[in-house]
């Protein structure tokens, strides 16, 4: 990842809220033949490229994503264990579609299960996971619109655990890409079960249908998804160096024209964009005036690291400026926010961050404030 400093910083005393980095101007004309899709750096949460991106559509087994998050949770939270050995439900045993072909006289371990579920797409799994999570598909079901609430995938809901069609039964390309980048982000210890090419159970052995796994040695993920109305779908992830993008289609005509439309979303992304570190965590970036505290200066910077994805060769023209409010009175703490950093790209909004206090800093004794005061009525 290339590094640039320093960032021209233009001081204006106002206040300002955090906002989502937006989609600038594509590098190059992108046609994807897919009903709607969607390209994401998965460092800076960027979109590079997207059509139909908020369009409600069945997700089919892409739904499974959800599956696996609320599993890896209750994982998480020791609710459940990888070991432990789950009856399999008549529910479970006859659900429809894709299977593990599972039986209700051979209990099956959450691992296997899991596998199942991620490489086998086995909605036999996904019932069976769901019930052993939550005791019954409806109950698990809620829980998944709960996790999507959170995190934020507003035109989503889910009416199964396993994708098969239903009325009240959909989510878009934006809200899946959002699923896949907090299933990388928030259990990297189970995303590796989504490169996995083969799985064997009960003496069947079943390929991953995502066929990019043999295409790209870079590709380590994610998820396919089919039915009739859905058509063919797919959310594929690559990494090269240390950027990793995540590319969402739906609705495409075939097997090969998800592949292949994913595929070249990623190469468009790897090839027109650079990912830019503009500040790491606490590298300070600016002083800021204080009053009426033990020093009348305030380093500040970033509380994380600052990245962004910009078409190559436009890293020149990012600008950014700072805003604070004025006049700033301590006790300041390290790591209150004091101010906004607003990010543009030939004059258009990409992104706004927190700007905080580097340092702790202590109101001044009597005299101090005093002197204090009495500046501050003529300044």
């Amino acid at each position: 990842m290339k590094r640039l400093f320093p960032l021209l910083l233009s001081l204006f005393a106002l206040s300002a809220t955090a906002q989502q980095p937006q989609i600038h101007a594509a590098p190059q004309d992108l046609s994807v033949a897919a009903k709607s899709y969607v390209l994401i750096d998965f460092q800076t949460g960027q979109t590079l490229a997207s059509q139909n991106v908020h369009e409600r559509a069945e997700p089919a087994s892409l739904t499974k994503l959800m599956t696996a998050y609320v599993v890896f949770g209750a994982l998480y939270q020791k609710r459940i264990a990888l070991t432990q050995a789950v009856p399999v439900s008549e529910h479970a045993w006859r659900v429809q579609g894709s299977r593990m072909f599972i039986e209700p006289s051979r209990p099956v371990t959450v691992d296997e299960l899991v596998r199942g579920m991620i490489v086998q797409s086995g909605n036999d799994a996904s019932v069976a996971l769901a019930e052993a999570v939550a005791g019954s598909e409806g109950a698990f079901v809620q829980m998944m619109n709960k996790e999507a609430g959170r995190l934020g995938m507003r035109n989503t809901r889910f009416a199964n655990s396993t994708g098969l069609p239903h009325p009240e039964h959909y989510s878009t390309a934006h809200d899946l890409g959002l699923l896949a980048a907090a299933i990388i982000r928030d259990f990297p210890e189970y995303y590796p079960l989504y490169s996995l090419r083969e799985y064997a159970y009960n003496k069947i052995t079943q390929v991953n249908r995502n066929r990019l796994l043999w295409l790209d040695p870079n590709i380590d993920g994610v998820k396919t998804g089919y039915t009739e109305a859905a058509g063919y779908c797919l959310i594929s992830s690559a990494r090269r160096g240390e950027r990793r993008l995540i590319a969402v289609v739906m609705g495409t005509a075939s097997d090969n024209a998800r592949a292949m439309e994913s595929q070249r979303l990623l190469n468009y992304g790897f090839q027109f964009y650079d990912t830019v570190r503009l500040y790491p965590k606490e590298r300070e970036v600016t002083v800021i005036q204080l009053w009426k505290g033990t020093q009348d200066k305030l380093k500040t910077g970033f509380g994380s690291d600052v990245y962004f994805s910009l078409p190559k060769h436009q890293a020149d023209k990012l600008k950014a400026k700072m805003e604070y409010k004025q006049p700033l009175i301590a006790p300041i703490s390290a790591g209150q926010k004091v101010g906004t950093v607003k990010f543009t790209l030939n004059g258009k909004p990409m992104a706004e961050h927190p700007l905080v206090a580097l340092e702790t800093v202590h109101t001044a004794n009597f005299f101090g404030r005093a002197w204090d005061s009495m500046r501050l009525l003529f300044n």
